[in-house]
């Protein structure tokens, strides 16, 4: 339950706002339980329980979905490393999943048959057993234009003192971003509006050629909706006061939203140069593409914020070089309460302490009924 979104009215899309959040679920969490050290709270990918032996569980869940623009296997995949890449965030690895389908009445066997191999395979990947679930069929959603046909609930196991929180990033630290903006927008994008897509990089001023590139660029960055590598690059380096001393998935909300959630997290302020965050030509175009959303705070599955102790920004961006991914080094904790201090190309300082609605599932939503 990460009440991360910005704030929005009841029938609006996407994750509920933090007011929501804070009013609706936070006073009703159950039993208190000393073994509970990370419940649910805002920036925070997973929950942290102490298991004894000096040993943790981090557990997480998100809904499984079918994006048609995608197909049923690419959906599957994603799903699983939605699902990894929150777990990976807390530096324990993934081992246990459970998975409940609740299917749609014209969701046939060979349907779920497909689903539910692509989604093993991603598993198996992932080095994660499936230990327990549930399968059923029950009435149809309205026509939604994703499909939610149920969640999952990823577990891993690992050290008390490997575990990670974005609570823990403290000022001095450096802030790191992996990819760039609107990751997942922009590959969701080339899958469903790829003539929109064409015609804006087109009027940006590229070559015919450029444009293929850019395009299938753009579709493969499908594969790199993911955190998992990401996480895996960072840690190897070390923890806590070693190096990297929180990680945080940049979802709905964008890159933005997700630097906002980090500062709020650990109570300090960040101060972040825009010009620093990677946003790729293919990114402004997707935007572009869904109306003329922002790309800095549309969903941005597949980059990894990264708090980072100073003396290791240099072998974590090494580790991140050595794996293939592409990051940037955009600002740096500093003592505060929880903002987002935002300098702009112009060298204007913008204060930021609300995040602001994530376009996409509107934009998503307007495209697919097209």
């Amino acid at each position: 339950m990460d009440p991360s979104s910005a704030t929005r009215s009841a029938d609006a899309l996407g994750k509920i706002a933090p007011e929501a959040f804070d009013r609706l679920i936070a006073p009703h969490l159950g039993a208190a339980r000393a073994e509970v050290l990370v419940g649910p709270r805002a920036g925070h990918d997973c929950a942290i329980v102490r298991i004894g032996a000096g040993r943790v569980m981090a557990i997480t869940t998100d809904p499984l979905s079918i994006i048609p623009a995608i197909g049923l296997e690419a959906s599957a995949r994603l799903a699983c490393h939605l699902l990894a890449s929150d777990l990976c965030t807390s530096g324990i690895p993934p081992a246990y999943v459970t998975v409940d389908f609740n299917l749609p009445p014209d969701f046939d066997d060979e349907a779920l048959g497909t689903y539910a191999r692509a989604m093993s395979a991603t598993w198996a990947e992932l080095g994660v057993a499936v230990v327990a679930g549930h399968t059923g069929r029950y009435p149809a959603q309205p026509d939604p234009a994703v499909s939610v046909i149920g969640a999952a609930t990823l577990i891993g196991l690992g050290d008390e003192g490997r575990y990670v929180t974005p609570a823990m990033a403290k000022p001095g630290d450096r802030v790191l971003v992996t990819k760039g903006c609107a990751m997942e927008t922009t590959a969701i994008a080339a899958h469903l509006v790829p003539d929109k897509m064409t015609y804006e990089l087109t009027r940006g001023g590229m070559s015919a050629q450029d444009v293929d590139a850019a395009m299938a660029r753009a579709r493969a960055m499908l594969a790199q909706v993911s955190v998992v590598a990401d996480c895996r690059a960072v840690l190897s380096v070390g923890v806590r006061d070693r190096a990297v001393s929180a990680l945080h998935d940049a979802t709905e909300g964008g890159v933005l939203g997700g630097l906002l959630e980090l500062a709020k997290a650990c109570g300090h302020d960040l101060r972040i140069e825009r010009a620093r965050i990677p946003l790729s030509a293919e990114a402004r175009a997707a935007c572009a593409a869904f109306g003329g959303i922002d790309p800095y705070w549309t969903l941005s599955e597949g980059t990894l914020i990264a708090a980072v102790r100073p003396a290791a920004v240099v072998a974590v961006m090494d580790a991140l070089r050595r794996a293939g991914i592409v990051a940037a080094e955009v600002g740096e904790a500093v003592t505060g309460k929880g903002k987002l201090w935002l300098t702009e190309a112009d060298g204007v300082v913008r204060p930021l302490d609300t995040p602001e609605p994530d376009p996409y599932w509107d934009a998503y939503a307007r495209a697919a009924s097209r």
